[in-house]
């Protein structure tokens, strides 16, 4: 009798051996696993199967990787894992400015991929670890049971990474984390993970919490040291 899949994953890519063999071994370990071929698939596919977890090439027929991402995080907070060949560090930037959670540079591990599915989905689902249920930062409220967010009252969405990020800083707050600390919560590693993933997840949080987000008055940088959540008057 064969075991209930573990997890669903949505995987865009192109290249059919590829999307194969992944989906084969991901198979193996109890992930169902959906290919779409084409970007200009994917939106539709994901809103239909409600996956945990997409894995997006970039370069796709129809429509491109970072295009999809951005339709993607309009319509769905569902963790994005990019699957990419890409290696300059500025496409691995715009993805993760378009909404991505994290990535994996090609050629991948597929035992690694699988711990990132895996990772992703439990934060996801809010089983990333034991959570204070309510942290109050100025007028910034956190509540972990429901992974709500809301600035002054009012509710803001946040990706997977987002929240994860910004509940590592509220739960030490008013003290600085050090990039290395902060990536190891995003990404589980800090093998393979340049700095400014950090700094462009610090990015896209001000610009939904902060009223100013080029003078962050929550959301602080200590220079040459890392990041800290503190009111401005705290």
């Amino acid at each position: 009798m064969t075991a209930e899949p573990e997890l669903r994953v949505v995987y865009v890519e192109d290249d059919d051996r590829l999307a194969r063999l992944t989906s084969q071994y991901l198979n193996s370990h109890r992930v169902d696993v959906h290919v779409v071929t084409r970007g200009d698939q994917a939106l539709p596919e994901v809103l239909r199967i409600r996956p945990d977890v997409v894995l997006l090439d970039l370069m796709l027929p129809g429509t491109d990787g970072l295009e999809v991402c951005r339709q993607l995080r309009s319509r769905t907070d569902v963790p994005i894992i990019m699957v990419t060949a890409r290696t300059e560090e500025a496409d691995r930037v715009l993805g993760l400015e378009g909404g991505a959670d994290d990535y994996v540079p090609k050629p991948f591990q597929s035992r690694e991929l699988l711990a990132r599915i895996r990772a992703q989905a439990r934060r996801a689902r809010g089983e990333a670890g034991p959570r204070a249920e309510r942290i109050v930062v100025g007028n910034l409220v956190i509540d972990a049971t429901t992974m709500l967010v809301t600035v002054g009252g009012q509710p803001i969405a946040l990706t997977t990474s987002e929240f994860t990020l910004l509940h590592a800083l509220a739960q030490h707050r008013s003290r600085v984390l050090g990039r290395e600390q902060l990536l190891q919560l995003l990404h589980g590693s800090t093998d393979d993970v340049f700095d400014r993933s950090i700094d462009v997840v610090v990015s896209r949080l001000r610009q939904k919490i902060e009223d100013d987000p080029r003078n962050p008055r929550l959301l602080k940088t200590i220079r040459g040291a890392g990041y800290l959540l503190a009111p401005e008057d705290g």
